[in-house]
């Protein structure tokens, strides 16, 4: 049979009778004859709660050490986990990330993989144990135990499936999938049954929670079919039926050959923008601007440069609502009097709604009806951006749940 990796993520190893479900539903899939290796997250708000410890000791702990007690609640639930498959009859085996190892490069709290040594895996694997691995954590070249940021297990479990050449990563959350859009925001919402690696990536970057961005990256790069479900249901329901559930996130040429025009609304409330006006207009202006912002490692994302008006110009761009001040500090003090401007302003409270669709490419004028739907609710666009299969807008705060109902409707996505 084949080579199939779980994940698991903080909700459904939250307590000792989910872990006990978890392990049912591992021991099921064995049972069928497949070789197993799980990678669950720590049981949810463990890490939380560790990172607000060390935050009592240091407003700002050191990455090294933040990353050497963050990656414990992996560990706890790696060993809990395999003592709940033992209980039911289960050779199973745990391994934090530095016994695998999966080797990382030294940014802490943020490390990205380099390798993955598969050699132990594939010998317990080969000897009829289930693997359980830690999430969210490696090892760097020094042997400092490292961290992937927030959300790292689903990358974790991807990079294991690509190094052991898996047939899917099956990602168990407490969603059921992947949704046209938020159903806490438009309640017909619709569960899609296939979505492509584009636009899980667009959906993703675009603020959608269901999977880590990083993890969608690796999954597309390496070709890893990988699928969302969720591990809410019961854990011994049959087996065919749990292996076509849920959301699959493939290839465009796996899915069906003519794609809806849209896929999903994908939006983010965690938006800020910031204008720098009287910008003299000459070259090197942007990087003049965007370059000390990028050294205080700020992520920017919209931008936007007005015509030249007598050899003035104003350049906005948004950053994540968290380092707005941030960002305005960096430049009030090192770049506007260097380079020159006349003010700088900003607005916290916007947001960004997209549009998302491989259809997109052979379809026309979805952006009139985009940009037609928002102006008949009466929602001013501040600002645009696009890719070959996405269009974003920055609009103000209190209209975005509007919005993305709005375009929901308008694109037919509850009934497509």
């Amino acid at each position: 049979m084949a080579l199939i990796v779980h994940k698991y993520g903080g909700t459904s190893m939250g307590s000792t009778e989910r872990i006990k479900n978890v392990a049912k539903r591992v021991a099921k899939w064995h049972d069928a004859g497949h070789q197993i290796v799980v990678v669950p997250s720590a049981m949810s708000g463990e890490t939380n709660r560790i990172i607000g410890l060390a935050k009592e000791i240091m407003a700002q702990p050191d990455p090294r050490e933040l990353d050497m007690i963050a990656s414990t609640g992996e560990q706890v639930s790696v060993g809990l986990l395999a003592m709940a498959l033992q209980a039911i009859g289960k050779k199973a085996v745990s391994y934090a990330g530095w016994q695998v190892a999966i080797k990382t490069d030294s940014s802490y709290t943020k490390a990205r993989i380099a390798s993955i040594d598969d050699a132990k895996v594939k010998a317990d694997l080969d000897a009829g144990k289930i693997v359980i691995i830690t999430g969210f954590q490696g090892v760097d070249e020094q042997g400092n135990i490292t961290t992937l940021g927030r959300g790292g297990s689903d990358t974790s479990a991807v990079a294991v499936a690509a190094a052991l050449k898996a047939q899917e990563c099956l990602i168990y959350t407490d969603v059921d999938g992947v949704y046209t859009t938020d159903p806490r925001v438009v309640s017909d919402a619709r569960r899609l049954n296939t979505v492509t690696f584009e636009e899980m990536l667009e959906m993703a970057s675009l603020g959608s929670k269901v999977l880590q961005i990083r993890s969608v990256e690796f999954a597309g790069n390496y070709r890893m079919p990988t699928r969302v479900l969720s591990s809410l249901t019961d854990p011994l329901m049959p087996l065919e039926e749990e292996a076509k559930s849920g959301t699959l996130i493939s290839f465009e040429e796996d899915t069906h050959m003519e794609q809806a025009t849209i896929t999903g609304i994908a939006f983010n409330r965690d938006e800020a923008k910031i204008t720098v006006l009287g910008v003299p207009d000459r070259p090197g202006i942007a990087y003049q601007i965007l370059g000390p912002v990028a050294d205080a490692n700020i992520e920017v994302d919209m931008i936007i440069q007005n015509q030249s008006v007598e050899g003035k110009t104003d350049f906005t761009f948004t950053v994540p609502r968290g380092e707005y001040q941030k960002a305005m500090e960096v430049l009030e003090g090192s770049v506007k009097a260097h380079i020159g401007a006349t003010s700088i302003v900003g607005d916290s409270k916007v947001s960004k709604v997209s549009v998302v669709g491989v259809g997109m490419r052979s379809h026309v004028g979805i952006a009139s009806q985009m940009f037609r739907t928002l102006s008949e609710e009466g929602i001013n666009i501040q600002m645009i951006s696009t890719s070959e299969i996405k269009i974003s807008v920055l609009i103000d705060e209190k209209y975005m749940e509007l919005a993305v109902r709005s375009l929901h409707k308008a694109f037919g996505l509850e009934n497509s």
